[in-house]
């Protein structure tokens, strides 16, 4: 009888720890939830007053002269970006598959650690160290400069997604391609490669939306332009930098098109994460 009792009130606080884990859960995800649609939220009532066909397709105006926009900024973020990815996409896929494959031992332990360590390291820095090795040598700011240092805060992202993703690949896969008689290396580009590319694409979107509201690298390396610049040896302007420089000014107009700028890189962002869920969701159906 005695034992039975306990057990009951055993099972009682059992439960009752349950039901306040729960809510404990709920109260922070809706906290943190909370607090991203108050962000948003905010960010679209400032920047929608600014977002209209000027602003998408102007230049800058000088200060005193209305209007003006961010279409040099946009498509000079773009080809940085775009320049960035060229650079982190394969040396970054191609370690992520060599840890993968060959993932014991001294160096790949080493690499991955490496890797973890650059994961963590603030992009202030590695702007420095852009700054260090292209800019000051060359005494030149260019949006090639940018784009190493974006490549470089990309490289983490994309190793890792990669590792996993080739991990993910059942193993029965391999095994069967190479009891067809294909080699290691044919079985790696022809069968897992294929069987894992979309999560290697989702790492990729995920990595590009990790630098694209980057600012610190910029300030070292692009350097911004008021002016339309499509050679990436030159500085360029570059939107989070625009939008850095317009906010710190003390024009009131500028303001508002910072908070425009702010409003065109979530949107990039939210677009970029909502094609990284999709091709997950691609893989998981496949």
């Amino acid at each position: 009888m005695v034992v039975a009792v306990r057990a009951d009130t055993s099972l009682r606080v059992r439960h009752a720890r349950s039901i306040a884990g729960v809510f404990v859960t709920a109260l922070c995800a809706g906290s943190a939830a909370a607090a991203l649609l108050l962000i948003l939220g905010y960010v679209v009532r400032a920047g929608a007053q600014a977002i209209n066909v000027p602003f998408l397709t102007q230049v800058p105006h000088p200060v005193g002269v209305t209007g003006g926009g961010v279409a040099n900024a946009i498509v000079g973020s773009a080809i940085t970006v775009g320049i960035a990815t060229v650079m982190a996409a394969p040396v970054g896929v191609l370690t992520g598959v060599y840890l993968a494959t060959f993932g014991r031992g001294v160096v790949p332990s080493s690499i991955r650690f490496l890797s973890d360590v650059l994961a963590g390291v603030p992009s202030i820095a590695i702007g420095l160290f852009a700054y260090v090795v292209l800019v000051a040598p060359f005494k030149h700011f260019s949006a090639l400069s940018g784009s190493f240092a974006f490549a470089v805060l990309m490289l983490p992202v994309v190793i890792r997604t990669t590792e996993e993703a080739i991990r993910s690949v059942p193993t029965t896969i391999r095994e069967g391609a190479l009891a067809l008689g294909l080699s290691l290396y044919a079985t790696t580009i022809f069968v897992v490669l294929p069987a894992a590319r979309s999560a290697i694409v989702t790492g990729l979107l995920l990595a590009i939306a990790r630098v694209t509201g980057e600012t610190a690298p910029l300030l070292f390396t692009a350097f911004g332009s008021q002016f339309w610049e499509l050679n990436p040896n030159n500085p360029m302007a570059q939107l989070p930098l625009q939008i850095f420089n317009y906010a710190i000014s003390p024009y009131p107009l500028w303001h508002q098109q910072a908070w425009g700028g702010a409003l065109i890189l979530i949107v990039v962002v939210l677009i970029l994460n909502a094609l990284a869920r999709a091709a997950l969701k691609t893989r998981v159906i496949r």
